[in-house]
This record gives structure tokens, sequence and C-alpha cells, in this order.
């Protein structure tokens, strides 16, 4: 039975992950900072999911996760966990990413989240990778990281962290695909989650489907590449 941990499973995207991951006879360690009702049933009902209690800023919390699940085969690694900074686009987040009206400490929990979490949590399971027979590290990035995309300006907190992420997984496909292991960099899309909001033109079923399609094709040519939910590579 192959395996995945998920970062972020609480809600959305995650939340999604874990639900498709579980139904395709997947074992699943679901992960997240606190406690939902929705991953709870999920879990009551799927008997391959287990939860973990994690948060991504927490290093302590992410090795003493390591150090439960050693000698676990992790075939994928999927860093969903992020933040877009201050507040979720539903709850108006270009309004605190503007230029002038900078929440610095909502950038420094972006980068904490985005970026830092993401490279902690390779390095503290890259053995449990290594040990699988799928070998794959996926981290969720953003078109909105991306600079040539980049036309309309502001949510600087988010776009910096993205595109510093996107980044890592470049470095880190370079460095570990000599041991078969296969990192990238996915964009899900504009998704309707508490993220995402209302308008965006994509159901979290839809792109997490494509998003699944992706890591399972995902390829050595592929590694360290911003990939689109529907395959497509995107410019850094």
């Amino acid at each position: 039975m192959p395996a995945i941990l998920v970062t972020g499973a609480s809600r959305g995207l995650g939340l999604e992950f874990t639900r498709q991951y579980a139904a395709a006879g997947w074992r699943v360690w679901a992960c997240s900072r606190a406690t939902a009702p929705e991953l709870e049933a999920l879990a009551a009902a799927s008997p391959t999911v287990t939860l973990a209690r994690l948060d991504v800023t927490r290093h302590a919390e992410i090795d003493r996760l390591a150090a439960t699940l050693e000698g676990e085969a992790i075939d994928v690694l999927l860093n969903n966990a992020g933040v877009m900074g201050g507040r979720d686009f539903a709850a108006g987040a270009g309004a605190d990413q503007a230029f002038g009206q900078s929440d610095f400490a909502a950038w420094e929990l972006a980068w904490r989240t985005n970026v830092v979490g993401p490279m902690k949590m390779a390095e503290a399971f890259v053995a449990h990778v290594a040990r699988s027979s799928q070998r794959k590290i996926i981290t969720l990035s953003s078109m909105v990281g991306s600079n040539t995309l980049n036309t309309s300006g502001g949510l600087y907190g988010y776009r910096a962290s993205k595109a510093a992420v996107t980044a890592v997984m470049k470095s880190m496909a370079i460095d570990l695909l000599p041991r078969g292991i296969l990192a990238a960099a996915v964009h899900p899309g504009w998704v309707r989650t508490g993220m995402g909001g209302p308008g965006a033109p994509l159901d979290v079923a839809t792109a997490v489907a494509g998003v699944r399609r992706v890591i399972d094709g995902l390829t050595a040519a592929q590694a360290g590449q911003l990939l689109a939910w529907d395959g497509a590579i995107l410019p850094f």
C-alpha cells in the first residue's frame, strides 16, 4: 500500500487530498495544527487514515513526528500547509498586502509556513521518502509567485513566499535526484477554498484530482519545475 503524508489536512485542499488518496487505497498520514470535525469524521470512516497534530512552523513537532514514524516508508511527502499571510482572499487579503499597508508579522508567518516549513519537512522526512518506492516530495506553490507572470503587483508577502519556495524546490530537485527522489513545486490553480475565496474558478475536488495526476505522472525531467494542476509547466 503506497503512503502519503499531507500537511495542512484539516480543511480545503489538504482535506480533499486526504479524502481522495484514502479512497484510492493509500495510507494517509493527515497532519494539521488543530482537530477539525470533517477530518476526524473522515479518519473514523477510513481505516487507512491516521491523524497527527503538526504545526509546520514548530520544528520540534516536525522532529517528533519524524521520530514517531521512523522506519515508515512515505511515497509522497505533500507540503500542502500554507497561509496567505494576515488574511485569506475571502477576508480581503489584498488590503493588508498592498504597498504602504504591509503587515510584517504576517510576512514572517507566511515565510515560516510557506518556505521554511516545507524545507524542514523535507529534511526531517527525506529518509522516509527514500525508503519508499515512489520517492516524491511535492510542495504546493502558486503561479502568484512567478515573476514572469506577475502583471498586477500587490500581495507582496504571499508572492515572495511562493517565489522563494519554488526556488527551494528547484534546488532540492537537483540535490535529491541522485538519490532517486523527485522534488517539484505544483500550482493547484485558483481554488474555491477559505484562502482562495468564493469567486475562484476551480472547485476543490477538480483541483486535487488534477494535482494527483501531476504527482502520479511526475518524471525526472519535470523535477524542479513549477507544474500547474493541469500538467502545464509554468515559468518562474
